[in-house]
């Protein structure tokens, strides 16, 4: 059990202070001069509080009405890591943007925080969208989303059942329910399957019954000669001054660790079951060639239907594509964009 959970904590990361490779343009907390940024709050269908920071061009006419993009954060972590480099990279080319982040994270509503519920995520997408298609400079006609990490398994299992978003575009993916069922490369056995679940729900009751909360591990808080590549790949944006990020009034120790008890609910989480479903809108998924979680984006690509595109960047790991701006294919996304947000 100890060697399964450690091998868990490759999926999620954490924060801490150290030394980082700021190497190709590394740029987690980018700020634009060309964009206005608003905290806004919106409710989902749970009527849970949802918390974004909405990103306008400084020179767009506000009087007309124009296309904009939801972009979701990697698995665990917050509309300040990553994905709000993103929504400014991507309003600096005349959209819209709204990062946002997903329920029991960040600046979100939902108790206990760190609880895993993808159907919730989801919705939290939709929620963004209802409320895009309520301002009067947006387009309610020409809404697309953005999902970085896991975020891309929740943008899919949103555009699924919501024909509002005209353009899906996924970044490092990962099928979080794939992850926790098989890990990564189908490396999980049956039985390790089962143990997992079996201690989720005996932490369950144990909370229960006024336990104290568990959590998955993150990353290690120090790298030694055993440290595991994947380890040392999220540890050097999570762990360091490259993208480490506490919200505000949340402990630092508990970032991007997500509720043991709860963390089955990934078991059950299918999202690219029907994905042919969304087309004709159409799907790109971008990855690096060396990203550990490439096997994500390539199923999806070989499930969806057309037009769909599957666009590999040279040289990149997984979180190269969190924040390095000499890496990240932002022409590519912009061209996505522009050519199916009419």
């Amino acid at each position: 059990m100890k060697k399964f959970m450690l091998a868990l904590g490759l999926l999620i990361s954490a924060f801490a202070s150290s030394a980082a490779d700021m190497s190709r343009g590394a740029d987690n907390f980018y700020k634009s001069d060309k964009v206005t940024q608003q905290k806004v709050t919106f409710k989902n269908q749970y009527q849970m509080a949802v918390v974004g920071n909405l990103f306008i061009p400084k020179k767009m006419n506000q009087n007309t009405r124009h296309p904009a993009i939801v972009v979701g954060h990697p698995m665990g972590a917050v509309k300040e890591q990553s994905s709000n480099l993103y929504a400014q990279k991507l309003a600096e080319q005349g959209f819209v943007t709204l990062a946002i982040d997903l329920s029991f994270w960040g600046e979100s509503e939902g108790k206990p925080g760190h609880l895993i519920s993808p159907e919730i995520y989801t919705d939290d997408f939709s929620a963004a969208v209802d409320y895009l298609s309520t301002q009067p400079f947006v387009d309610p006609e020409n809404i697309g989303v953005l999902g970085i990490c896991g975020s891309g398994s929740f943008v899919i299992s949103a555009a699924k059942i919501d024909p509002r978003m005209k353009a899906i575009a996924t970044v490092s993916m990962y099928d979080m329910g794939s992850a926790f069922r098989n890990g990564l490369n189908h490396s999980q056995t049956g039985e390790q399957r089962k143990a997992f679940i079996q201690s989720a729900i005996e932490q369950r009751l144990a909370e229960f019954k006024g336990g104290e909360t568990a959590y998955i591990p993150g990353t290690v808080n120090k790298l030694d000669d055993s440290t595991p590549d994947i380890q040392r790949e999220f540890f050097d944006f999570y762990r360091t001054e490259r993208g480490g990020y506490t919200p505000q009034g949340q402990k630092e120790e508990l970032t991007t660790k997500p509720m043991l008890s709860s963390i089955g609910k990934f078991m059950n989480f299918y999202p690219f079951n029907d994905i042919e479903t969304i087309s004709p809108r159409p799907m790109l998924f971008i990855t690096g060639d060396q990203a550990h979680s490439k096997e994500f984006s390539e199923d999806a690509f070989k499930r969806a239907g057309q037009p769909k595109e599957l666009y590999i960047v040279p040289g990149a790991g997984h979180v190269d594509l969190y924040d390095r701006t000499d890496v990240i294919p932002f022409d590519k996304l912009t061209d996505f964009f522009r050519k199916n947000l009419q």
